[in-house]
């Protein structure tokens, strides 16, 4: 008796471990605890590379990033963490003699510069500033920094702009008065602070030595740009002795310009800023100079107020002061780039035909030559040796990969979420293409649901991507995956269509004005295409979920497209255009889509006005939104609501008071995925 005891013990704990080990799908749980590598920075030798990590700490409701060193001399290199505190550690950047790493933390109570040693020993803080620190660079020769500070302009230092912020918190009286736009940007009110650049001098122990000073307080702008500029803006010359940044002057039409220029200046405080682009009324920015000092590149754009505009490659000689426009031929906008070591080439992000490729460009006669065609590659580094760089896709989260500076195949470097990942169903994808809006090729993505079994038909969740000039393909999102969905039982369709970036300029300019015209015409035509290729596809039991512009085409869809699912997903989409108009911030948006403000041209704020048709509306829907979201207005999304109640159509509304125009809380976002899917789950498999 106690032999067969043991015996189904055993038998019992064998089947539980192997329970324990069965795969199952991927959840929104599983997406919001992984691990987010990012910035991935090559020391000055090559050998190390230094970057950031963030984990989440899901009870406390947020994240929390550390700096982590991969030693690419090794023979199996293997990650260390460098920084292990409670504290936000992130943006390491290295000391020009590659021994130490300076790195922006809020250990002492705000951001604040500080700097690790290699060779071990505690973190040195760097900058005791009253404010805070929001970007820096370190100069490649010479004991300086620069920093970026957000001050009170009419205050004379730094003391006075803290203690200004202090008094308003502590005052009972909290009204703000404004005499010009922005009054609010992103998801913040704006005080009357500007992001000025400062330098300042350090000792060979790294000790701030004097005062800093400011490089633009001459400037009415923003340096780096907010809400989301960072260091890329900014620039030391390789002597240290110069500095180019990106500015976009204020003034009065700061909402409606998107004239950003390069400024050079002495690094040391000493002249005055000097504009290089005053030529070119639109868009000038990330100022680097070559590695021998002797010419200044930068990425441009030319026509004005157009933010979706090809972003093209410039060079300056700054002894002759020559300008060449050395990819104005190439149909890639340029995301961000880098030059070698030895100048030779300069390697540059763009999209392309549905992955975020990384280019290697011959600056002579701006050849480009794919360097890493497949997935998304999120951030790089160029170092001597290789270029180390994070790499995306559909199926995996960002980790970093190395591939010589001359070319060949990547090899891994790190595996961070191997063991989350490991007993995880994902979908498969593959892309494909169609004919879309006037037979013109459009490419899109199917995703099997992981629980794939061949012969049955699976629901569709259609995904419409926002921007709406953005590619939504080989890449992986922390806000709208696919893997989610495929996780819940879905197969999975997206398209990019007319206005998507990577395909020509042509192709993205296309949407402009037109914003119910070709894009649904492709949406159409992409999801019949989809369902004729994949028989599994159940096109009758399909909903379509969008946010941003999604969320607009989500509106104009149950006017205008109303037999087509059973359910709609509207996350801060427009619904009402005109109103759009004066309740958003960023102004040149919607002139340049519109053709006009619009009070000149109402009419073309009508032409694809959702609340135009909302007697067609007969579609349930669920309506999400951020109060904070200043970009779509949480009105839009009341309105669209109001209307489905009205109609007596079924519908959901979901208000998040802290989140902007995206779900970023961790819970906030299990909560938002946990209401989505339920919705398709009552319409679809009920």
């Amino acid at each position: 008796m106690r032999t067969f005891f043991l015996i189904t013990t055993f038998v019992l704990l064998s089947a539980s471990a192997a329970l324990a080990e069965e795969p199952t799908p991927f959840t929104v749980d599983d997406l919001v605890r992984l691990d987010r590598v990012t910035d991935p920075q090559v020391s000055p030798d090559g050998r190390y590379v230094v970057f950031s990590v963030r984990e989440t700490d899901f009870d406390a409701n947020k994240g929390r990033t550390d700096l982590w060193l991969l030693d690419l001399d090794a023979e199996k290199p293997e990650p260390r963490r460098l920084t292990q505190h409670e504290a936000n550690d992130s943006n390491g950047r290295w000391s020009p003699d590659g021994t130490s790493i300076f790195f922006l933390s809020t250990r002492s109570g705000s951001s604040q510069v500080w700097r690790l040693t290699l060779a071990g020993g505690e973190a040195m803080q760097v900058t005791r500033l009253p404010v805070d620190v929001n970007a820096f660079r370190v100069a490649p020769r010479g004991p300086r920094v620069l920093v970026s500070l957000e001050v009170f302009p009419d205050c004379g230092d730094l003391e006075c702009t803290s203690k200004r912020l202090e008094a308003n918190a502590k005052s009972p009286a909290k009204g703000h008065a404004h005499d010009r736009l922005f009054v609010r940007h992103w998801d913040t009110w704006k005080d009357g602070r500007i992001a000025e650049l400062f330098s300042i001098s350090l000792d060979a122990t790294g000790t701030v030595q004097g005062a800093p000073v400011s490089l633009t307080a001459k400037l009415d702008a923003d340096i780096p740009s907010k809400p989301f500029g960072g260091d890329e803006e900014f620039n030391f010359s390789p002597d240290g002795t110069r500095v180019a940044f990106a500015a976009r002057i204020k003034g009065k039409d700061e909402p409606w310009s998107t004239n950003f220029d390069v400024y050079e200046t002495a690094a040391d405080g000493s002249g005055e800023p000097r504009n290089l682009t005053a030529d070119n009324p639109a868009w000038d920015t990330q100022p680097m100079y070559s590695s021998d000092g002797r010419s200044l590149a930068w990425i441009a754009m030319e026509r004005p107020k157009f933010k979706a505009d090809r972003f093209h490659l410039v060079l300056k000689d700054l002894t002759s002061g020559d300008v060449r426009h050395v990819t104005r031929e190439w149909d890639r906008s340029i995301d961000h780039f880098a030059f070698s070591a030895d100048g030779k080439r300069i390697f540059a992000t763009t999209d392309h035909l549905g992955q975020h490729a990384l280019w290697s460009i011959d600056p002579r006669n701006g050849k480009p030559t794919l360097f890493q065609p497949q997935g998304q590659v999120t951030d790089f580094s160029v170092g001597p040796q290789q270029v180390v760089f994070a790499l995306a896709g559909l199926d995996a989260p960002a980790d970093l990969y190395g591939i010589n500076v001359d070319g060949g195949r990547n090899h891994r470097l790190t595996h961070f979420n191997a063991a989350r990942l490991k007993n995880r169903l994902l979908g498969s994808f593959e892309q494909f293409s169609f004919e879309g809006w006037n037979g013109e090729t459009v490419y899109g993505y199917v995703m099997k649901p992981a629980s794939f079994v061949d012969g049955r038909k699976f629901p569709v969740a259609f995904i419409v991507h926002g921007g709406p000039q953005v590619s939504y393909g080989n890449q992986w999102s922390y806000r709208w995956n696919p893997q989610v969905y495929a996780g819940a039982g879905y197969g999975v369709v997206f398209i990019d269509f007319h206005g998507s970036p990577g395909y020509s300029q042509a192709f993205t300019d296309s949407i402009s004005g037109d914003w119910g015209g070709k894009p649904l015409a492709d949406l159409k035509k992409g999801f019949a295409a989809a369902v004729a290729k994949n028989s599994w596809l159940d096109g009758e039991r399909a909903c379509a979920l969008g946010a941003s512009y999604g969320g607009f085409m989500m509106n104009w869809i149950a006017g205008n497209w109303n037999d087509g699912f059973r359910c709609l997903v509207n996350h801060a989409g427009i619904f009402d255009s005109r109103g759009m108009y004066y309740q958003t911030e960023e102004l040149w948006f919607e002139e340049w889509e519109n053709g006009a403000p619009q009070f000149e041209k109402p009419e073309n704020y009508e032409k694809h006005n959702p609340v135009s048709h909302v007697a067609r509306w007969n579609t349930p829907m669920l309506v999400t939104h951020g109060e904070l979201d200043y970009r779509v207005p949480y009105a839009q999304g009341i309105s669209a609501f109001t209307a489905l109640q009205r109609r007596g159509i079924e519908s959901r509304l979901l208000i998040f008071p802290d989140e902007n125009h995206w779900v970023l809380k961790p819970q906030n976002s299990v909560q938002w995925h946990g209401e989505v899917l339920a919705w398709l789950n009552k319409w679809l498999k009920q």
